[in-house]
């Protein structure tokens, strides 16, 4: 799977938001974020800007550490590319 879900769980960890917070904020239902950060499903690009709305609603800093995580190469994350 994709970059995006790993990001996700990790700002999600660092920042101590919880799923379920996040879900509220996007209007989903927690199981999509699950699998979204849980890498059992990508989020489309335009769920990815929804992520990053959301994530600056509830956390400015969250939201920026998760845009220039998944932009940055993986080389810069730590991440292994898929």
């Amino acid at each position: 799977m994709g970059k995006a879900g790993r990001v996700l769980k990790m700002v999600l960890e660092q920042y101590n938001i919880s799923q379920i917070k996040l879900a509220d904020q996007l209007g989903v239902g927690r199981s999509n974020v699950y699998r979204w950060a849980n890498e059992v499903r990508d989020p489309t690009s335009e769920t990815v800007i929804a992520i990053i709305q959301a994530l600056g609603e509830i956390n400015p800093d969250a939201a920026a550490e998760y845009r220039k995580l998944y932009m940055s190469p993986d080389s810069e994350t730590g991440m292994e590319s898929d």
